[in-house]
């Protein structure tokens, strides 16, 4: 659980969010979990059979386009680990967005 910023950056919701990987000095890849869908097809399930340890109270969607960078001092707390397959899912989501070199 960490603080995710809003795209404007004007203020921040306590959410859920998938650690990628440590970049050095402490910081943290992360990316947006979700309740709510919101008809985005790159979004990946995440249930109670995508977690090893722990889970979400519900279903949840994480967005592999929703990518941050935040201190391990951001982070409230763990609530589980995702399985391999999941996490994997997940990094396949974000390959993909990178190699389609889409551009606002």
């Amino acid at each position: 659980m960490v603080p995710f910023p809003f795209s404007d950056l004007s203020q921040s919701k306590l959410r859920p969010a998938v650690a990628l990987a440590g970049v050095g000095r402490g910081d943290w890849i992360l990316f947006q979990v979700t309740r709510n869908l919101y008809g985005d097809n790159l979004a990946i399930t995440l249930d109670n059979v995508s977690f090893a340890t722990g889970s979400l109270h519900l279903t949840s969607y994480a967005w592999p386009g929703k990518l941050f960078t935040a201190n391990r001092d951001l982070i409230v707390r763990e609530v589980g680990t995702l399985k391999d397959s999941s996490l994997n899912m997940i990094i396949d989501g974000v390959m993909n967005i990178l190699r389609s070199g889409n551009t606002p």
